[in-house]
Order: structure tokens, then sequence, then C-alpha cells
């Protein structure tokens, strides 16, 4: 019969103490936190949707834990610098990441010597909110519909051009994922933004964008831009009238939904402890209805969940999007 010598069954009882202080502590980190300032980074310049996003969460997360959320805006390379500041920070829970579909999911695939790995130097927190794109026309456009559009592009190859606010934006991908499906052609046109892009629309200078529905939803409702579709599973509460891709019936546009979405990370490594006191008051923020009308008001959508539903979108994004950059031959400017 075997036997536990004396000394593995101290080692052993020593382990069992060891891993036992560790929850010990872990908890109680996660009781007291915060107990000092928290610093958000927005990895873009102030004023975008990631930025109003980003202060719109860090306003509610100070009013419940009475300990400041600092924002700190760092842009550059397409939010890389500023995710990387992130990844290479502590993992105590007090420097976290506003992410987006393109820090998290496109970027990868377009920066080739990427300092940070979006799976592995990152812990998924909360997922804050899905903003569809909407794709419009200028009202000269002959077509009404996907359908009507899929089959005017192919008849005349190339004969729209469609704008973006640059390579690798949002609207960029959206247009070149609905390509890639429709194995379709249309002419890049990247602009300094997405302001621009729908200027030049509006102008008749271009004849297609599909963005974030905040930046088209005035020209709708003016008339002075068709809506075509929206990127999403299902209509937009704001415009109903507006079917979803999905809706075409088209087959290559089955499973299509190319919305862009938001989310908070935190350095690998982050107590999950600490990750859950943050989820949970994150999601409570965005039950609150002041925050939702907020919401709304920027056409996003809030998505409370649990962080491991929100790691697994971040994979599935990563696969969805990179044969999408590949396939368009997307360069970083």
């Amino acid at each position: 019969m075997a036997t536990c010598s004396p000394s593995k069954g101290l080692q052993f009882v020593l382990n069992c103490m060891f891993f036992a202080l560790l929850a010990l502590c872990s908890n109680a980190h996660a009781q007291n936190y915060p107990t000092k300032a928290i610093h958000l980074v927005v990895p873009f310049t102030p004023g975008g949707s990631t930025d109003i996003l980003g202060r719109s969460i860090g306003q509610k997360l100070t009013q419940a834990w009475g300990q400041a959320v600092l924002i700190e805006n760092v842009p550059g390379a397409g939010g890389s610098i500023g995710a990387d500041r992130v990844a290479k920070s502590a993992a105590d829970g007090y420097t976290l990441l506003m992410g987006h579909i393109g820090t998290l999911a496109v970027t990868p695939s377009i920066y080739p010597n990427l300092p940070y790995d979006p799976i592995k130097s990152f812990a998924p927190v909360a997922w804050i909110a899905r903003v569809p794109n909407i794709m419009v026309v200028h009202p000269s456009v002959p077509v009404s519909n996907v359908r009507e559009l899929v089959d005017y592009l192919h008849s005349k190859p190339n004969a729209i051009n469609y704008g973006s606010g640059g390579n690798g934006s949002a609207a960029h991908l959206a247009t070149e994922y609905f390509k890639l499906q429709s194995q379709t052609t249309m002419v890049h046109v990247p602009y300094k933004g997405t302001s621009p892009a729908v200027t030049d629309l509006v102008a008749g200078q271009i004849e297609l964008v599909f963005t974030g529905a905040p930046a088209v939803m005035a020209f709708i409702k003016s008339g002075q831009l068709k809506a075509i579709a929206v990127s999403s599973k299902n209509r937009l509460a704001s415009f109903p009238d507006i079917p979803t891709v999905q809706e075409s019936g088209l087959k290559e546009f089955a499973n299509f939904e190319a919305d862009q979405w938001y989310g908070i990370v935190a350095p690998a490594g982050t107590p999950q402890s600490v990750i859950a006191k943050l989820n949970a008051q994150i999601n409570a923020s965005l039950n609150t209805p002041e925050l939702k009308t907020r919401l709304q008001a920027e056409g996003a959508e809030a998505t409370p969940t649990t962080p491991e539903v929100f790691g697994k979108l971040i994979v599935s994004e990563l696969e969805r999007w990179r044969p999408v950059v590949h396939s368009s031959k997307i360069k970083p400017d």
C-alpha cells in the first residue's frame, strides 16, 4: 500500500493554505476595489463615439463608487498605441481600455507587427454597445433596396464610388464585407473622417456610404439621403421602416451582420473578482434609463452581458474580419 511521507503531507497542506490565502486576498481586493482613481484609456481623439461612450460609462462608475474615472485619450496607429499602453499596464483593475471593433478585431489584421495580442493581452470586462451601420445612397442612384443595388452593381461594375472615414475604418470594412459577400465591385474613396464623406455624399460627389447610424440619421429624416438597409440582425427602433441586409432574401446575405461595437477590457491577469465587480456595475449603468437614452441618441444599443460572452464576440469578430481585410488588401495609412 502506498503511503504519504510526512514531507509530502506537509507540502500538500502548505499548498492548500497558499491557494486559500490567494483566494482571500483576491476577495478582499475586490471588496475594497476601487480605492483610487481608475484610468480609462480611449485610443482615439476626443469627440468620437468611442470617447463619448467611454465618458458616459466613466461618469456612471464615478457616481457609483465615489472614485474618479479619468479618461485618457491616446490616439495613433488605428488605436494600437493606446491599446498597447493598457496591455503593458499593471493587472490590478486601475487601467482599462475602451476598445472597439477596430482595436480588438480589425487592426490585428491590418498591422502585421502589432505590439499586443487582442486575445492574450487582455481580459474581457464588459460589452458596452453595438452601433448598427446604415447603408445610404444619394437620391440619384436608381436603387431602393439591397436586391436592386446588387443587380445594379452586377450590371455596372464599379459604377458606384463609396466613401468612408479612411482605410480600415468601420465604414470601409462594412462596405468591403458587403462587396465580398455579394461578389460586386465599387470604388473606395477614403476621407479623413466620416463627416466629410457624408458631406460629399449629400452633395452628390460620391454615391454611397455604409456607416454608423449617428452620422446619417438627420439626412435620412430630411430626405437628402436614401436609406437602403441596416447592418444588424434586427431593424432599428429609431428607423423601423429600414430593412436589414439579411431581409433582402439573397442567400449570400443570410448571415450578414456588420455592426460596430464597443467594450471595455483590462490587462490580462486582472483578478476575476475585480472583473466581476466592474462587469456588474457597468451592466447596472447600461440598464439605467438615462444611459439608455444617451446611447440611443448616439444610434447605439446597450449590450449588457457577461465577460465570457464579450470574449467570444472578440474571437468571432477576429475571424469574421480577417478575410475581409486580406481580400480588400487594406493597408495602414
